[in-house]
């Protein structure tokens, strides 16, 4: 960013962390940023992190950021920033975003829960301000590549229908032992949610909703076999902006081979449970490590005939491991979820939108060359 800029980061996580470092240390010129917590301790920790992190001067300040109401220091923080950066739970969504909406902020987050997602885009439909949904992994940085790829296909082939539109990520541990070949890189609730919620896909041109883990397949990547299934929320808005111009399109979690077998297996005790993501999140994390050693795999292909009508396929694929930004190395999960988010924050700063902006509204080629993308992404 080449102006001076006011930033709240909401939330003192592992992708709190990570936007904050990015902004601190690859800004032209680096922002103030003010971090808000429910907890004030972990606040301030995030926020001497950063600071301690980052090779440049940079101002930032923790404060107490309380789960009801406005404290009269973050009214103050509030009125004086320019965007709100929101790092919560997925289920705190729509409130950051009526607060953002309330005091005239720019807004972007990184959930994919659906339901909030939709009650955010009728409150700031009418918003003075822009609110990019959505913007960080899967979903968010892998819409863009699969919109990039169906547009270059269509514009090669000089067709504007293609058969099919597939994207899949996964935030894998570099090793997976049995029985249930899987660590924890990122949140198990997020993890336990994308598995139970029902999936919104393309088939026969037409948005159709199927049960989540219902379509599993081997997928070999750069040699490697993967599995894939389909998962909740990674699909972001394609489905509605593609509807009509692909047969086939939809997001598929990547895992190692046997992790969709074991999660299955809990699933089939589950009966009539109506709590059945607490209960998955509880039979995970009872057996399923934590790991901080990741690797983001990710792949995006377009498929369909040209128009000639020969077949054609065009894929990019792409494995990110942890990388060092400032003084402190990253974790991958944290770099490739962090760098969307702050192209989020440039193209708001930058360019003054006002109401919602959703994946598939994004110039998909500038945003995939933006500065902070290409330092953790490279190009496409």
């Amino acid at each position: 960013m080449k102006k001076h800029y006011n930033i709240i980061i909401a939330g003192a996580g592992g992708i709190a962390e990570a936007v904050g470092l990015i902004l601190a240390e690859w800004s032209t010129i680096t922002p103030t940023l003010f971090i808000g917590n429910r907890t004030l301790s972990k606040a301030l920790k995030v926020a001497e992190w950063i600071k301690d992190g980052s090779t440049k001067q940079c101002s930032i300040k923790g404060f107490h950021l309380p789960e009801e109401g406005i404290t009269k220091e973050m009214k103050v923080i509030f009125q004086q920033s320019d965007l709100l950066l929101d790092c919560l739970p997925g289920s705190i969504a729509p409130k950051m975003a009526q607060l953002a909406k309330d005091f005239q902020l720019h807004y972007a987050n990184l959930t994919e829960y659906v339901n909030e997602t939709e009650e955010i885009m009728t409150l700031a439909k009418d918003a003075k301000t822009g609110f990019v949904l959505q913007t960080g992994l899967a979903p968010g940085y892998i819409n863009l590549l699969a919109h990039k790829l169906f547009q270059q296909f269509c514009l090669d082939f000089n067709v504007d229908k293609v058969d099919k539109l597939e994207f899949k990520v996964g935030a894998l541990t570099d090793h997976a032992v049995a029985p249930h070949y899987y660590g924890f890189t990122w949140s198990p609730v997020g993890v336990a949610t994308e598995y139970i919620k029902n999936i919104i896909v393309l088939r026969d041109y037409k948005k159709t909703i199927l049960a989540a883990l219902s379509e599993r397949a081997t997928i070999i990547i750069d040699g490697i076999a993967y599995e894939e299934d389909l998962t909740s929320g990674g699909a972001a808005d394609l489905p509605d902006a593609l509807s009509g111009k692909v047969r086939s399109l939809d997001y598929k979690t990547l895992r190692h081979p046997g992790h969709y077998a074991w999660v299955q297996a809990q699933l089939s005790n589950l009966g009539n449970t109506q709590n059945a993501i607490n209960y998955l999140q509880q039979k995970m994390e009872a057996v399923i490590p934590h790991i901080e050693d990741d690797q983001i795999v990710l792949y995006a292909a377009v498929e369909g005939k040209d128009s000639k009508g020969i077949l054609r396929r065009q894929e990019i694929a792409k494995c990110i491991r942890p990388q060092k930004v400032g003084k402190h190395k990253l974790r991958a999960i944290q770099t490739t979820t962090a760098a969307p988010m702050a192209q989020a924050a440039q193209l708001l700063l930058e360019t003054s939108p006002s109401g919602v902006i959703l994946q598939s509204e994004i110039d998909a080629l500038k945003f995939l060359n933006g500065a902070f993308i290409v330092s953790v992404y490279g190009n496409v």
